[in-house]
């Protein structure tokens, strides 16, 4: 996509600008492959856990009732939720993060990071259109991707300082769903990991925010150990956080509020008019440092994340040292684009599944 180019253009149309950007979203194929791509478990290890699609449905099921609530443009909020993780390699972060050093250490500093892969899916890598690259977004989605709650200053977005105001915080849009991606990754690995027996309530109930979270089920007349008290402890913090910030950012909302949410007005160095309240956030940091400790570093997770980082690196070296492993439209690619970007683009857009799959016929191995 040119500068300046697309960005406020629209075809007649009954539906209004967002709700055309999240159809655009809904129908376009990197959408499709959030089916199997890893949130925290591999996707085969069971048809219960949350994968990258059933995450981005519950940070926008959030994120619409948060901006219903705090009177901002809910179909907004929704095609920002359903688009953030577009960019997500197979894997989850540690894809990325992978991805990330093999660029460098092949000369391009500038590396793999997943909100701006998010963006180039959106504005470069669809292909939909006969003109032009991207599916045609209006800018105050591709901002919300971008930034998601602060500025989002990076050495590889020059020239896009203007349009997109890179120094200032994004729509009160894009803030919501930060926070909706919070509760939701939050309520739903301990769901899942519980579920996977990689963490107990006996761990969780140490801790602060869980406690509260304990009332509440108990009031209901549901006890520790009962079948229904996993469903109604995730309902329940999902209900808690969701409650607390509506609450502390009614106000902020209502003074920051504005007709058209592409116009951010923000500085960097000024408060986020949306948020938790601060014991809520606080204890929320809190419970996060024991999932890490917890959750995300078992050896079970570690171990098939190690899996998958060495399908990554497997890949690229292969794609790298013989250009003809790649599919034909991506040797096209090579010739108008950098070779590693055009092969890092390809893994990026891999499902776990296929990336598995690829790294079997290439080097005759089961991960």
């Amino acid at each position: 996509m040119k500068p300046n180019e697309r960005f406020f253009t629209f075809e007649e149309d009954f539906r209004d600008p967002y709700a055309r950007d999240r159809d655009r979203v809904l129908h376009c194929s990197s959408f499709r492959r959030l089916e199997y791509k890893t949130q925290v478990f591999l996707n085969h290890e069971g048809d219960y856990f949350r994968t990258r699609l059933t995450h981005s449905l519950e940070v926008s099921q959030i994120a619409r009732t948060l901006s219903r609530m705090l009177e901002i443009n809910e179909t907004l909020a929704e095609v920002i939720a359903l688009s953030h993780d577009l960019g997500h390699t197979p894997f989850g972060h540690v894809g990325g993060d992978e991805l990330d050093k093999l660029l460098k250490e092949d000369g391009r500093p500038l590396g793999f990071e997943h909100n701006f892969q998010s963006f180039r899916v959106l504005t470069q890598l669809e292909k939909r259109y006969k003109d032009f690259e991207g599916l045609n977004l209006t800018f105050a989605t591709l901002e919300g991707v971008l930034k998601h709650s602060y500025p989002y200053k990076k050495p590889f977005l020059d020239g896009l300082d203007i349009r997109f105001n890179l120094d200032k915080h994004p729509s009160l849009e894009a803030m919501v769903v930060d926070h909706a991606d919070e509760i939701a990754y939050t309520s739903h690995d301990i769901d899942d990991g519980i579920k996977y027996g990689l963490i107990t309530f006996d761990d969780l109930l140490q801790d602060p925010l869980c406690l509260r979270v304990d009332e509440m089920v108990q009031k209901e007349g549901i006890q520790r150990g009962e079948k229904l008290y996993r469903h109604r402890f995730v309902a329940g913090l999902i209900k808690l956080l969701v409650e607390d910030f509506i609450e502390n950012s009614k106000n902020g909302a209502q003074m920051y509020r504005q007709d058209t949410p592409i116009c951010t007005t923000l500085d960097a160095k000024e408060k986020l008019p949306v948020g938790f309240s601060k014991a809520t956030a606080t204890q929320l940091k809190v419970l996060k440092k024991l999932l890490l400790k917890k959750l995300y570093k078992h050896e079970k997770i570690a171990r098939k994340m190690y899996a998958g980082k060495q399908c990554i690196k497997g890949l690229y070296r292969a794609f790298r040292e013989d250009n003809d492993l790649l599919p034909p439209h991506q040797k096209e690619l090579i010739e108008v684009r950098k070779e590693e970007r055009v092969i890092a683009d390809y893994i990026a857009a891999m499902t776990d599944r296929y990336a598995m799959k690829t790294y079997h016929e290439i080097y005759g191995l089961s991960l």
